[in-house]
């Protein structure tokens, strides 16, 4: 029920019209303007910054706040005590699990890592130096060819085990997308590896050598897909939803989230980071792009600081950068130029007047390419990994949208700004 109401005075309407306004559990009250469409009148609202498109209980963020929940769940908390794995239960089932519930997901998750055997063929079909990101469009969306069986969107057994499948096998697949563009053999899952120890062994095991995940980088990667599982309704969970929403199958739906998140406006910040890091190169020209960046007649914009969302902080720039000088000291790269040069700019944009006003604090990004290219993962995989951890956020969406009763096939209206009617002409008339 509408806790309030707001009142709306329409052209050529002697009553005004009554929309309600529902309050959520967390957040800004939201006007219901279904009843617009009835009058003949739309709003408009690119990017749909101002408009709900849906109800959900997965993720809650007040960016004014420096707040992200996960079922209520503070990230700091989860990023701190969980595994990966814990954490995927909890978006998907809406509770964390008891030790035999975490058993028997972490169980059934683990041996449905290996895809199906003909799917080695269809990376012999792209070209050695073809992105990671192109390759996974294709090969999730290809995921569907293969399991017939769990297609019925409307049971909910097939989309509990679609979900499976899923967390499963997108980082199998990540990892073959990797070893095809360096020419290595792909590695099979191992059923003893935790999640992310098995990504790890996937990645950079070769069949010659044992491989033994290193437990430091292990829970970073765990740290990297808990920070990077969902966060809201943003373009790739809006396009996950939005091709649900016509009832495709959820293979297609995931594929549909990887192409829109490969856009650089979007899944591509803590690779355009680690680029701008290496374009300044040493600490000694930081002043220049200090100047730069604060030059409004200047292209270049320093990346990794400031968020879209979080006006005054990013809660998982804190958690991830422990985890950079964590895993940078143990690896020996502490004290390295890229390193220095990251540190020097944090320590600016903390203190500098401009980065303050502006409240451009470091964020997620700044800290998670200067992680991955440390332990090796090449900079065409940053936006995979992103893709990777975020599969589990979209499949938690796609569930939730699904058994929403009140759910129908997004429609978007639009502001038609174009010619009037006009009568065809044939062309030898035309000027």
């Amino acid at each position: 029920m509408a806790d309030k109401v707001a009142k709306l005075h329409l052209p050529g309407q002697a009553e005004p019209l009554s929309l309600p306004i529902y309050s959520p559990s967390q957040g800004q009250d939201v006007i219901d303007i279904r009843e617009l469409g009835k009058h003949k009148h739309f709003t408009y609202d690119p990017g749909f910054l101002a408009t709900a498109a849906c109800e959900s209980k997965i993720t809650y963020i007040d960016g004014d706040a420096g707040v992200l929940q996960y079922r209520g769940y503070p990230i700091e908390q989860l990023a701190e005590n969980s595994s990966f794995l814990e954490v995927a239960y909890l978006l998907i089932k809406g509770e964390l699990p008891s030790k035999a519930e975490l058993d028997n997901w972490t169980y059934h998750i683990t041996h449905h890592t290996m895809v199906h055997d003909q799917m080695n063929r269809f990376f012999s079909g792209f070209r050695r130096d073809a992105h990671p990101m192109a390759i996974m469009v294709a090969v999730v969306g290809a995921l569907s060819s293969f399991y017939h069986d769990s297609l019925d969107i409307n049971n909910p057994k097939h989309r509990e085990i679609s979900a499976i499948r899923l967390i499963a096998k997108v980082p199998t697949l990540a990892a073959m997308s990797y070893k095809y563009s360096i020419g290595q053999p792909f590695m099979y899952p191992r059923n003893e590896y935790s999640y992310s120890a098995n990504f790890l062994h996937m990645m950079f095991g070769v069949p010659c050598a044992e491989y033994q995940p290193d437990p430091i980088l292990v829970r970073a990667i765990d740290r990297i897909l808990i920070l990077h599982a969902d966060h809201e309704q943003n373009a790739s969970t809006s396009t996950v939803r939005l091709a649900g929403s016509s009832g495709a199958n959820p293979f297609a739906c995931i594929a549909a989230g990887i192409a829109s998140l490969w856009g650089p406006a979007h899944g591509g910040a803590n690779e355009a980071c680690l680029t701008m890091l290496e374009e300044i190169g040493s600490v000694d020209r930081i002043p220049e792009y200090i100047r730069r960046a604060k030059d409004k007649n200047d292209p270049f914009r320093l990346m990794g600081f400031g968020h879209r969302v979080y006006k005054n902080f990013d809660p998982r720039a804190k958690i991830m950068r422990e985890t950079a000088h964590e895993v940078l000291g143990h690896l020996g790269a502490e004290n390295s130029e890229l390193m220095k040069v990251a540190m020097e700019l944090e320590r600016i944009a903390l203190q500098d007047d401009y980065f303050v006003e502006k409240k451009l604090y470091p964020n997620v990004d700044f800290y998670s390419g200067i992680i991955m290219k440390a332990m090796g993962i090449p900079v065409s995989m940053f936006t995979v990994m992103f893709a990777m951890a975020r599969t589990t956020g979209w499949v938690a969406q796609w569930m939730e949208m699904i058994a929403e009763p009140s759910q129908k096939i997004g429609r978007p209206r639009q502001l038609y700004t174009g010619e009037k009617h006009r009568e065809y002409q044939s062309i030898d008339k035309r000027k």
